[in-house]
């Protein structure tokens, strides 16, 4: 059922929460066994929720647009006394004393949390393998990755456990597990969601944003989290867009490029999905013209120099301190060297490593700051892309979902994400639409782009390939 109809049935009176989440909860109990979405399930948080919208409609009060919508939040967010361990051992147990901005918008809104989603350690990954309590399986296939690094969250919805799930996006972390599980998955303009307790990882790259089975149910949940937060240094000083009046729009007229050197990344049988994407979109009036966006070929590269950089700034806080584990030694310095080595994963520490070389004297400039000048390049190349096209399309992923253990070289992971870096890099809103099946009768994803702020041109078109899919 659409996440509309769920909450307009209990805004009604015609279902109540709790009768919704128990289906739901269920759900995860005959199938989670097998996937393992999960982190933490929330039975108990979730019944006293749905409780509550269902005295606010007895009372005569609106609970809200996702009013006893069951919702899951990828474990990097955090909750204020709940579990958030961002799928680490170092911080396994640890229960923050305050909501993210995120989570208080989805509750005011009415939506009920029916747990916590599974994760890369701290988002570094691309299939969720990496997660200190074991792999995410992808639901269509459970010998195959649901990729990363929020496959907890896309799997959660593909597998009807959730009817929304959120997660963060650094380079592709939403929008490449949605396109391996086939559902919807949408990274935002940089800073039009807020950051406020998200559990950082880069912080100029990071953002969050839904899963949903539909571009419309998409669409309903960027409404409710988006917009200003003060509590957000980052956050775009202007209200959320209204995005589903765009939906019916359609692409009559617009001018929509394809981007050559992305387009050139994908097997063949996810380019055959996108010669049919592109296709349709022409037969529904739009003007599908070549483009070059030359500096992308650079995003891999400046991307894993940025990334681990910033990462090796933000997870310096992880010392056996503060919070999270403690493993005690015969001083300071042994004591976190120990915590650390106990509680990071391999991926973790090797990102780390290779962010702090990278910010090293005398490698500065060769590295971070070259880098950086990249970045400027992909910003500079997309602006000039931009002003002849009113949206830009490419693969999602490269491939469909791969077999767990595949990717075991960290080369070949890492460009998993060739194609979804290049908006982190830029803070362009992008999102992937599922548009049929490739080999393997598994998943593809058509990724839709736009400039800064253009959600709303996104969503428009986003919704004319969701209409043309198979």
């Amino acid at each position: 059922m659409a996440v509309a109809d769920i909450a307009t049935r209990v805004r009604a009176g015609d279902s109540t929460a709790v009768a919704v989440v128990e289906e739901y909860l269920a759900k995860i109990r005959s199938t989670d066994g097998d996937v393992h979405a999960f982190n933490l399930v929330t039975a108990d948080v979730a019944l006293a929720q749905a409780s509550a919208v269902d005295d606010a409609v007895a009372s005569g009060h609106d609970p809200g647009p996702l009013a006893g919508v069951p919702i899951a939040l990828k474990d990097n967010m955090c909750t204020e006394g709940i579990d958030t361990t961002c799928s680490s051992k170092i911080l396994e147990g640890w229960k923050p004393p305050y909501n993210g901005t995120v989570v208080d918008r989805l509750r005011d809104a009415g939506a009920i949390l029916v747990g916590k989603t599974n994760l890369d350690e701290f988002a570094m990954g691309s299939s969720t393998e990496n997660s200190a309590f074991g792999p995410t399986k992808n639901p269509h296939d459970l010998g195959r990755v649901p990729g990363g690094s929020s496959g907890g969250s896309a799997a959660s919805v593909a597998a009807g456990m959730a009817a929304l799930s959120f997660g963060s996006d650094t380079g592709g972390s939403i929008r490449q597990p949605a396109a391996l599980c086939g559902v919807v998955g949408v990274k935002p303009t940089y800073g039009a969601v807020s950051r406020y307790g998200l559990i950082a990882f880069a912080s100029s790259l990071d953002q969050i944003g839904p899963f949903a089975t539909t571009v419309e149910d998409a669409a309903l949940a960027l409404e409710v989290i988006a917009g200003h937060d003060p509590l957000d240094s980052t956050s775009i000083p202007s209200p959320a867009p209204a995005l589903l009046p765009e939906l019916d729009k359609g692409v009559d007229g617009l001018r929509i490029g394809v981007i050559s050197e992305l387009a050139n990344a994908a097997d063949p049988d996810v380019a055959e999905r996108m010669t049919a994407a592109l296709g349709a979109l022409e037969a529904a009036g739009a003007k599908i013209v070549e483009v070059s966006v030359p500096a992308v070929v650079y995003g891999l590269t400046a991307y894993y120099l940025i990334a681990p950089a910033e990462a090796s700034s933000n997870l310096a806080r992880f010392d056996g301190v503060r919070y999270g584990l403690r493993v005690d030694g015969a001083d300071v310095q042994e004591m976190m060297i120990r915590t650390r080595t106990a509680g990071f994963g391999d991926e973790v520490k090797a990102r780390i490593m290779l962010g702090t070389f990278a910010l090293s004297a005398g490698y500065y400039d060769a590295f971070y700051g070259k880098a950086q000048r990249l970045r400027t390049m992909v910003r500079r190349d997309f602006d000039a892309v931009y002003q002849n096209v009113d949206a830009l399309i490419s693969p999602t992923s490269p491939s469909i979902a791969f077999e767990f253990g595949d990717k075991s070289d960290p080369l070949a992971m890492y460009k998993c994400d060739v194609c979804t870096i290049p908006s982190n890099l830029g803070g362009d809103p992008a999102m992937s639409v599922p548009f049929g099946t490739g080999d393997h009768s598994m998943p593809v994803g058509v990724q839709v782009l736009a400039p800064p702020n253009g959600e709303q041109m996104m969503f428009r078109v986003a919704a004319a390939v969701e209409r043309a899919a198979p």
